[in-house]
């Protein structure tokens, strides 16, 4: 080969064996993410959900999430005259990203919508989208969380739920009243707790007509964001409050923000130290029934936290299929090397059933809001389950996919280093795997109606398997033993359950190959990493099939 001359600069190659760039449409090209919302009443021919796939699969998208992600928040605490204003700066790919996101009712509007699937879609859509870029969902979750939170009291919600749910981003502090559209944040945990909200120490005096606030909050998510749902312990003990950063007379409330925190990943996303200091705050719901008050919105994010990381993994999936499609070495395209063909089917195989299961509770949401008490309580056992199962799995996943695209994966140019910085936030937000695996436990011992519930849905997969049987009957076995040896063992419980009823879904939903493929795979064999058990060679045919995208 001559080389060539490039503006005197002599090339002594040509750039070859490269994947074209990955242009891809997250809805169309989804086959398991199309059935699923299907099979839970949606339109898999939903001309929204279409855009926004094409949207989510694009350059443009992928540029929004570089940049948003480069250039990180800055925190302006002070005016150039020394007023106090607390502010945080997005760089405007940021603001691109909200903007779709809210324009296409990712934050809010399930809780709106005469839809019986409302939750289905948009779980469908959270998924697509936050495959372009994942820190901007923080504040569109906590939004979609907020809603049922504020119907603890009608009076609240008809105050703040048009705003929350509108669908224009109007970003900036102003007075609420005069804003197009609100986001929310909330602020829960502190530093002599953590998890354990009930030993928070910031204080609320009764002032008759509202509370004024004194405190610290270690973390408080998307401190820019409109209002925010508090914890404080009032007269009466752990309460909620409503704090906006704005009052209705157009002043700013005391909402002091002292750092934003250097974090492993989500660097898009402001999260932050704030002190409260006399801060005014409207009371949600009774005093001292603040976590009471507040589950329904931790109950919301912890969805999100099971569809965001099933996002991330599609994503990482997306880019080792592309990548092993379009590669070459060792005289054969990387995807029909045999063992390379096991790793990404292994892969698939969690992608999918992530997919499945993250519908499947968006289903139960919708359900529950239907009146199905039943749906409520299966709800209550699986979110904990699923929380703790799925974001586990997350990490690990992502290194295989970075690893299927060789030293390059490891670069920042080809997107896999953010995922994979990423992927833990998700297992530690809304309680760690211990906190999930424990409230799992405690649903059981409170709510014996949930393991009904859950015990309903693994019963169509009831004979299939030999594996399935076996892992049902251990888990029954271990919740009849002694209750003081099983907190312990909470770990365990937690992935045997929810493996099971990952594999009810797709013996229900799925075609056979990958519904035997993950019982093979997860529950017949111990699995190890990706890869090491053989799924045969049809089966990784059929599964691998589902995982194709792009032209």
């Amino acid at each position: 080969m001559r080389p060539r001359v490039y503006g005197g600069t002599v090339s002594t190659h040509e750039v070859m064996n490269q994947p074209p760039p990955l242009i891809y449409n997250a809805f169309t090209d989804d086959t398991a993410l199309r059935e699923a919302l299907t099979a839970f009443g949606g339109d898999p021919q939903d001309a929204g959900l279409v855009e926004l796939g094409a949207m989510a699969g694009s350059e443009q998208a992928r540029e929004w999430g570089r940049l948003a992600n480069e250039h990180t928040p800055v925190l302006r605490t002070h005016d150039r005259y020394g007023h106090r204003v607390d502010e945080v700066e997005f760089h405007p790919a940021w603001h691109d990203l909200m903007t779709v996101a809210v324009a296409n009712g990712l934050h809010a509007a399930p809780w709106t919508a005469d839809d019986k699937a409302a939750h289905a879609r948009r779980a469908a859509g959270f998924i697509m989208w936050s495959q372009a870029e994942a820190g901007h969902g923080c504040p569109i979750s906590m939004t979609y969380a907020a809603i049922p939170a504020l119907r603890v009291d009608p009076t609240r919600a008809a105050q703040w739920e048009a705003g929350l749910a509108s669908r224009e981003y109007d970003f900036g502090l102003r007075t609420p009243s005069d804003k197009r559209g609100l986001i929310a944040g909330m602020a829960m945990t502190e530093k002599q707790g953590g998890s354990d909200v009930r030993t928070n120490t910031t204080t609320a005096v009764d002032m008759g007509d509202h509370y004024e606030l004194t405190g610290h909050k270690w973390f408080c998510s998307a401190p820019m964001s409109d209002v925010f749902l508090v914890l404080a312990q009032a007269p009466g003990g752990l309460t909620c409050f409503i704090v906006p950063r704005v009052l209705p007379d157009g002043t700013r409330n005391v909402f002091e923000i002292q750092r934003l925190k250097d974090k492993l990943g989500n660097r898009s996303n402001a999260s932050s130290e704030i002190e409260f200091d006399g801060t005014w705050a409207q009371r949600l719901g009774d005093e001292g029934r603040g976590v009471r008050t507040i589950v329904e919105m931790v109950s919301a994010t912890r969805l999100d936290t099971v569809l965001g990381s099933t996002a991330l993994m599609r994503r990482a999936l997306t880019e080792a299929v592309w990548h092993t499609s379009h590669r070459q070495a060792f005289g054969a395209t990387l995807i029909d090397q045999p063992l390379m063909r096991q790793v990404l089917a292994d892969m698939a195989l969690e992608v999918e059933a992530a997919t499945w299961l993250g519908m499947r509770l968006a289903h139960a949401v919708d359900a529950s809001e239907s009146g199905s008490s039943e749906q409520a309580a299966f709800r209550r056992i699986a979110l904990p389950m699923s929380k703790y199962y799925v974001c586990k799995r997350t990490p690990g996943l992502t290194f295989e996919a970075m690893e299927c695209l060789g030293g390059v994966g490891y670069v920042e140019e080809t997107g896999l280093p953010r995922l994979y910085r990423e992927a833990p936030v998700n297992s530690i937000w809304e309680g760690s795997g211990n906190v999930n695996a424990l409230d799992l436990l405690r649903a059981i011992g409170r709510n014996p109606e949930s393991l009904d519930a859950y015990l309903q849905n693994l019963a169509p997969a009831s004979g299939c398997d030999e594996a399935f049987d076996t892992g049902l009957r251990d888990v029954l076995n271990a919740l009849a033993q002694n209750p003081t040896e099983a907190p312990a063992r909470a770990r365990w419980l937690a992935e045997k359950m929810v493996l099971l009823l990952q594999a009810s879904l797709l013996v229900q939903y799925a075609p056979s190959a990958v519904a035997d493929a993950f019982i093979a795979a997860r529950l017949r064999q111990s699995e190890g990493t990706y890869g090491v058990v053989d799924l045969g060679t049809q089966d990784v045919a059929a599964i691998l099939d589902r995982a194709q995208v792009g032209a």
